[in-house]
């Protein structure tokens, strides 16, 4: 994917060619028209000749000014190799989210990303039970409405809150590993800590899915008979009744045929 630098020579490289060649133009026009007048005498097919030499003359300088223009103006910076990957990486991204399910696509590899930096870290077992709690909760954010609502914004704070509480302590525990041994203790003392919050901090985002389903399962339960149940019920006995007003008719009347 071109940067701003490699658009600007580009565009630069298109002008160039686009003056050169009206430049070409006009000249061959003019050319057959300063032949071609004097040679015939003036007539209709010598205007033409000329106009066009003359549109052509002026496309040309037209050209040559817009080059002049876009040349004045000092070429952007270039990138380095990390600006230009960035710039890429994010072009990328946006391109894959305009799909219909590139979302997920991303937020998917997301996970499989972090899940790969905290193998063989204490953060793989809380980090395995938020995913579980956050497909969970994906599943009933939609029906979280009315009292509910403020709930979805803080589980969705919490969450990332925890996903990045997890990877400092896979850090942490990278860094007790190559940390000078009078360092240890401390580090091991802000690993604990951190381990504590991010156990406890998953076991709260677990009870707030919990409530959430408990809360749809109230939200949805009622008293009242599903419309569409009701509707069936009464289909089933008004067939019934017809069915038995039948059988009572063909009793009475052995010719009685149905239409």
């Amino acid at each position: 994917m071109a940067d701003e630098r490699t658009r600007y020579f580009r565009r630069l490289r298109r002008r160039r060619r686009s003056a050169r060649r009206w430049s070409v133009i006009a000249g061959g026009l003019g050319g057959a028209a300063a032949v071609l007048t004097p040679y015939a005498g003036l007539g209709l097919p010598d205007a033409a000749w000329a106009a066009g030499a003359g549109g052509a003359i002026v496309l040309a300088a037209w050209r040559w000014a817009d080059l002049r223009a876009l040349a004045a103006q000092p070429a952007p910076p270039a990138l380095d190799r990390a600006a230009a990957a960035a710039h890429s990486r994010a072009r990328l991204v946006a391109a894959v989210q305009r799909l219909p399910a590139g979302s997920g696509l991303l937020a998917e590899a997301h996970r499989v990303r972090a899940r790969v930096a905290l193998r063989g870290t204490s953060a793989v077992e809380p980090w395995g039970r938020l995913d579980r709690a956050g497909a969970t909760f994906a599943g009933l954010r939609d029906r979280l409405t009315g009292l509910a609502a403020p709930a979805v914004a803080e589980a969705t704070a919490a969450d990332q809150s925890l996903r990045d509480l997890a990877l400092q302590v896979a850090e942490v525990e990278r860094a007790i590993r190559v940390a000078p041994p009078e360092t240890r203790p401390q580090l091991e003392q802000a690993r604990a800590a951190l381990a504590d919050q991010l156990h406890s901090g998953v076991a709260a985002y677990e009870r707030l899915v919990g409530a959430a389903a408990g809360y749809v399962a109230e939200n949805v339960r009622s008293d009242v008979q599903e419309p569409s149940t009701a509707r069936l019920t009464e289909a089933t006995d008004l067939l019934h009744g017809v069915a038995s007003a039948l059988a009572e008719l063909r009793t009475t009347d052995p010719t009685f045929r149905t239409s």
